[in-house]
């Protein structure tokens, strides 16, 4: 890969990186809204589904637009971890900004209702995991703005790592197939 293409790589994954951060961070959001109103948490669901998707799709643009149709399993690869590593980031901050800023406490008080409530109560009995449960809410309390946010970065980065494997092997593609 020459100095030229490589910029270039990194220039498309930025770019898809944003609007893979804008799919991640409109997931977080419905997640958080999805304690109150069920359909939301549906939908963060589904938006968290279609991240691959999306990613699958944005690295066949750049295929098809800026490497005219040719992209080796290495490049395509690369390609996908850039894309999530550059949305990680900007979900970092966004995660980041929210804790730190709106939070206040509002997650640890949904999930200790949530526990706390009969039925959160029978299924923690039922599983025999009430003392790990305690001790899971009581290290989210003590977790800073930073840790979630930096827990986030990580868990993006090794999803990347790992579903960029079967991207690039579907997405590569080392002649052009012209069509008479």
């Amino acid at each position: 890969m020459t100095p030229a293409e490589y910029v270039q790589l990194k220039a498309f994954a930025r770019q898809d990186g944003a609007f893979l951060s804008l799919l991640w961070i409109g997931s977080f959001f419905c997640y958080l809204h999805g304690f109150t109103h069920p359909f939301m948490g549906m939908a963060a669901v589904l938006l968290l589904i279609a991240s691959p998707f999306f990613a699958a799709n944005r690295l066949r643009h750049f295929r098809d637009e800026a490497r005219e149709g040719v992209i080796s399993f290495l490049r395509a690869y690369a390609y996908t971890v850039l894309i999530f590593f550059y949305a990680g980031l900007l979900l970092c901050a966004a995660v980041y900004v929210y804790f730190a800023f709106m939070d206040n406490g509002y997650l640890v008080g949904m999930l200790t209702d949530i526990l706390h409530s009969e039925q959160g109560r029978q299924m923690v009995q039922t599983y025999g995991l009430g003392p790990e449960m305690e001790e899971g809410l009581k290290a989210m309390s003590d977790m800073r703005p930073i840790d979630y946010a930096l827990n986030m970065l990580s868990v993006n980065i090794s999803a990347g790592l790992l579903l960029g494997l079967p991207i690039a092997a579907l997405m590569q593609r080392q002649t052009l197939n012209i069509k008479h």
